[in-house]
């Protein structure tokens, strides 16, 4: 039984730390290895532990440090039996819908969404560095191409704004919630402050920070891992699902329905810059379909390694919640559940008729926010110890409990839960994550995965563009593959159509009336940009055309041919900044023809 730490060691600190830190020490706790050492320590290096474990204490919303512990030991007890979390629930496909760019299908449920795209508030989920890309900052300064060199920020709150203009009501200003970390807050400040928030009003951006995170786990026994030097407790990252707690104790969810009339929120990720192309299409389906939650999906293979999106219901009971499974989960609860091939390709499709989860998700706001109230936005969590030994009793390295952001639906209940689903699409028109340094990238593409770098991420860009052009007829050209630093892309045409000149699908047939007379060719390069009026009828291009219209003001372009010698790339050298070296190349901007009100100059 562990004895009572003494006054004497204890007199610096608060009641509330005193009685915290014996809390911990009890043998219900089981933490007494923490302060062993305390009687030889300075009380200034007590109370420095101690002030971190309240500091851990207030951030878990769950019971604090002991109900961290209480959750950590049945949890763990489950992963060193092998209870299976998903053991008498009954997979099938879930409610949701597939498109194409440019069908009929796409364009008729898009329109349904335009008319709700006035409406929305959004959620970036920014907590993570960009030092496992290479990159010594945090990843929302990294430019998403380098045509124009635009920053992730940038663009998101550029995306925005121009659908606030284009689509706002009632001069409803359209919000953003960024969830940043202990590493990250202070960058992206800095980030808004120097850019004067690229354009929002002040108050129109909320910033809500993830805690240091939660304690590492030693043992089955949920012991904490503690640094021998400091005697500090090591932490490890709780996981993105905190962003529904921040949101509830913000008072940010609640404000925006009650105060702001924003109907729907988004969800995005710090860098990927496909994220809002398919946008006005979930909010088409979520209203089509009546969806509390909506997640933004890509078809997925059979078995391959990414979780698929299923619609599960309880043996015995009309309990229902369609989740994210994780791909080594699902091909066996599907063979045990009466599908004996398990997880298989659909013979018409030739992908499986559980789709991709990319971690976009849309929500109806009311329905979100009444669920916050009730659960205080605390997700369910989960653990993944590495063991060293048969019996499971010692781990290969410290643990700690999870959370994820689109685990929401396990905490929908009634009605609500049965109205989760799906929008899917190819990933060229939505999800191209920068996420892995280029050496690893390399080795993921040579296995026939996505790479996830910076080189992929910009080429993917220009890409999206090119393929909705292409979806209404402009003849758009692609060159052949390039390599650079190992990683294999199609870099050329760039094309970058800011989100003041088109924001989605449905506007590129107004601003190219006649796309059968748009021609770019393979080594061009296009730049188009508001804020005002632009209307591209007639273009031939071969080389690089920046066009440009100030605010008030309309540009068209007619009968226009440009040859010239465009930009070209060149391998980066030692001496260029990271953004740089990181994609292996950087733009010779040899030759530019500018187009404005006044015309060609």
């Amino acid at each position: 039984m562990s004895a009572a730490l003494a006054d004497d060691l204890l007199s610096t600190l608060s009641d509330s730390q005193k009685q915290l830190v014996q809390q911990l020490n009890s043998e219900e706790c089981g933490q007494s290895h923490l302060f062993a050492d305390w009687p030889g320590m300075s009380p200034q290096d007590r109370t420095a532990v101690a002030t971190q474990l309240e500091a851990l204490d207030g951030a878990y919303g769950n019971g604090g440090l002991a109900g961290y512990v209480k959750n950590a030991v049945k949890l763990l007890e489950n992963s060193r039996k092998g209870v299976n979390p998903l053991d008498g629930w009954e997979p099938q496909v879930p409610e949701g819908a597939a498109f194409e760019i440019g069908t009929d299908k796409y364009k008729a449920t898009e329109a349904k969404g335009l008319e709700e795209l006035g409406s929305i508030g959004f959620v970036l989920v920014a907590g993570g560095l960009g030092e496992r890309l290479g990159y010594n900052g945090i990843k929302l300064e990294l430019p998403t191409e380098l045509a124009t060199e635009t920053c992730y920020l940038n663009y998101y709150i550029h995306y925005i704004l121009s659908i606030q203009k284009k689509y706002g009501k009632d001069g409803c200003k359209l919000p953003l919630c960024i969830m940043v970390s202990n590493d990250t807050r202070a960058g992206t400040e800095a980030l808004l402050k120097a850019n004067n928030n690229f354009g929002m009003e002040e108050g129109q951006i909320s910033i809500v920070q993830q805690g240091s995170g939660v304690p590492a786990l030693l043992d089955n026994a949920a012991k904490f891992s503690m640094d021998e030097t400091t005697k500090m407790v090591i932490t490890k990252p709780h996981g993105h699902g905190d962003i529904h707690e921040l949101l509830y104790t913000s008072g940010v969810a609640k404000t925006w329905y009650s105060e702001k009339g924003i109907k729907w929120l988004c969800f995005f990720q710090d860098t990927n810059g496909l994220a809002f192309h398919t946008l006005p299409l979930m909010l088409g389906v979520s209203k089509e379909l009546d969806l509390v939650m909506n997640s933004l999906a890509v078809p997925r293979k059979a078995k391959q390694a990414i979780g698929g999106i299923a619609k599960l219901t309880k043996q015995g009971s009309d309990e229902v919640k369609t989740v994210n499974v994780e791909y080594n989960q699902l091909d066996p609860l599907l063979r045990g559940s009466g599908f004996p091939d398990g997880d298989v390709n659909d013979k018409e499709t030739g992908f499986s008729p559980f789709p991709g989860n990319i971690n976009q998700l849309l929500f109806q706001l009311k329905a979100y926010s009444d669920v916050l109230e009730r659960t205080k936005g605390i997700m369910p969590e989960f653990v993944n110890p590495k063991y060293k030994d048969e019996a499971k009793t010692i781990f290969k390295k410290p643990a700690r409990l999870e959370c994820m952001m689109q685990d929401f639906p396990t905490v929908l209940s009634g009605d609500d839960a049965k109205k989760v689903g799906f929008t899917s699409i190819s990933s060229d028109m939505c999800f191209s994550p920068v996420k892995n340094a280029t050496s690893d990238g390399v080795g993921l593409q040579q296995k026939g995965t996505a790479p996830g770098v910076a080189a992929t991420g910009e080429a993917d860009q220009y890409g999206a563009f090119k393929a909705i052009m292409r979806s209404i007829g402009c003849q758009v050209e692609d060159a052949a593959e390039e390599t650079h630093e190992g990683i294999k892309a199609v870099l050329s045409p760039q094309v970058v159509l800011k989100p003041d000149f088109v924001t989605c699908p449905a506007e590129y047939s107004e601003v190219f009336p006649s796309p059968d007379k748009v021609k770019i060719s393979s080594k061009s390069s296009l730049v188009v940009s508001g804020p005002g009026s632009v209307v591209i009828e007639s273009l031939d291009l071969d080389g690089a055309l920046v066009i440009e219209c100030p605010e008030g003001e309309t540009v068209t372009v007619k009968d226009l041919t440009v040859k010239n010698d465009g930009w070209v790339r060149e391998a980066a050298d030692a001496g260029s900044p990271e953004y740089i070296r990181m994609r292996g190349y950087r733009f010779v901007k040899k030759e530019t023809a500018k187009f404005g009100p006044g015309g060609l100059t």
